[in-house]
C-alpha cells in the first residue's frame, strides 16, 4: 500500500505533524524538531520509531492523548506514528465488531460475566485485520527519509500488541496497556513473545479483569518484562507512569 501525505503542520514545540493515508487507512506521523548546529548542517541520523497503538475510538477522539504521547517521544528524539483501526473513526463500519461491542456494553451494564465467546468475537477479528495493516504501515514509514530503526510499539489494544510482537521481527520492545479483554488464543501467543516489555496496569480498573491481566503478564516469554501496577481506575493513570515508560523506550531505542 502506498503512503500519501495529506496535510502538514509544525507544532509549537517544533514537532512536525503530517497526516497521511496508507491506501484507504488514515494515519498521522510525528517527527522531532531538528536542532540547527553551527557550520554546514550534517544529515540528521534517522530517528527511531514508536508505533502508537490506540483503542478503537477513532483518531479524532484520541488525538489529544496521541499528540501528547508523540510530543513526549519527540523530546527524546523519537518519531511516532499511528493508524486508524479497522471499523473505527472515518473508516467503513464493521457490522460484526459493532454487534460484539454492543453486546459487550449490554453485558457489562447488566453486571453479567463477559464470556470467552464474546471476547473472541470482539477481539480476534480486529487483531487479524489490524496487525497486517500495522506491518504495511511499518514498511512504508521505514522507507521515508529520516525514519529508521529500531522500532517499538506502545499502548493500544493489548492483543494487537501481543500478535505484532510475535509476528514482526523489526520490533525490539513494547510498552503495553493492560486494559482490554484478552482471548485465550492471545494468551497462548504471549508465550512466544521474547522482546523486552513494559506493561502498565491500573489496579482498580473498573472495566477489565485484573487477574486476566496478571495471567497475561505471567504468560509472556520475555526474559525482560516489567509490570507497573498503580492504584486507580481505568482513566486514572498517574503522570509519572508515562515518565517510567519513556525511560523504558530510551533504554531500548537509543
Amino acid at each position: 500500500m502506498a503512503l500519501r501525505f495529506t496535510s502538514e503542520q509544525r507544532l509549537d514545540d517544533g514537532v512536525l505533524e503530517r497526516e497521511f493515508t496508507l491506501g484507504e487507512i488514515p494515519g498521522i506521523l510525528w517527527t522531532p524538531a531538528s536542532t540547527p548546529e553551527p557550520g554546514p548542517a550534517p544529515a540528521p541520523a534517522p530517528a527511531p520509531l514508536i508505533l502508537l497503538g490506540q483503542p478503537p475510538l477513532g483518531l479524532r477522539k484520541m488525538y489529544p492523548r496521541l499528540v501528547a504521547r508523540a510530543r513526549h517521544a519527540a523530546a527524546d528524539g523519537f518519531a511516532t506514528a499511528t493508524i486508524e483501526l479497522p471499523g473505527s473513526g472515518d473508516r467503513p463500519r464493521w457490522d460484526a465488531v459493532d454487534q460484539a461491542r454492543a453486546e459487550l456494553r449490554r453485558t457489562v451494564e447488566a453486571g453479567e460475566p463477559v464470556g470467552a465467546e464474546l471476547v473472541d468475537a470482539l477481539v480476534l477479528p480486529l487483531v487479524a485485520r489490524a496487525v497486517p495493516e500495522w506491518q504495511a504501515a511499518l514498511d512504508a514509514l521505514l522507507s521515508l527519509p529520516g525514519i529508521g530503526g529500531p522500532v517499538a510499539y506502545s499502548g493500544g489494544v493489548i492483543s494487537i500488541g501481543v500478535r505484532l510482537a510475535v509476528v514482526e521481527p523489526r520490533l525490539v520492545a513494547a510498552g503495553l496497556f493492560a486494559g482490554s479483554f484478552v482471548p485465550r488464543a492471545i494468551l497462548e501467543e504471549a508465550r512466544q513473545v521474547t522482546i523486552p516489555l513494559h506493561v502498565l496496569l491500573q489496579w482498580d480498573d473498573e472495566v477489565n479483569d485484573r487477574q486476566a491481566a496478571l495471567d497475561l503478564f505471567d504468560a509472556f516469554g520475555s526474559a525482560e518484562k516489567t509490570l507497573q501496577a498503580n492504584m486507580g481506575g481505568h482513566t486514572g493513570v498517574p503522570e509519572f507512569a508515562g515518565d517510567d515508560a519513556a525511560r523504558f523506550f530510551r533504554r531500548h531505542l537509543k
